[in-house]
């Protein structure tokens, strides 16, 4: 059943992912925001326009967006893969 509930599987992975790279309120709530231990990239946009680092802060946004971008390729790639498996079955 496992190769059956790739796909789903593959679209948690992938809505755990995003979630993540959005994750703000829960961890400077309970971890805080130590550099290099619980500080995600959010957190560090966040600090950067705060502390006026407009330079810093574009650099983390660009560092994100290209991020989700090479993520959102993979799985089209990926689910592209599925989809002409099953063409070529039938």
């Amino acid at each position: 059943s496992l190769p059956l509930a790739w796909r789903g599987i593959l679209a948690g992975l992938l809505l755990a992912f995003a979630r993540a790279m959005g994750e703000f309120g829960a961890t400077i709530m309970v971890a805080g925001s130590i550099p290099g231990q619980t500080q995600t990239l959010s957190i560090a946009i966040y600090e950067a326009v705060q502390s006026g680092q407009d330079g810093r802060a574009n650099l983390l946004v660009l560092v994100a967006s290209l991020v989700c971008i090479v993520t959102l390729l993979l799985a089209a790639k990926l689910a592209g893969r599925s989809d002409r498996s099953r063409h070529d079955v039938a």
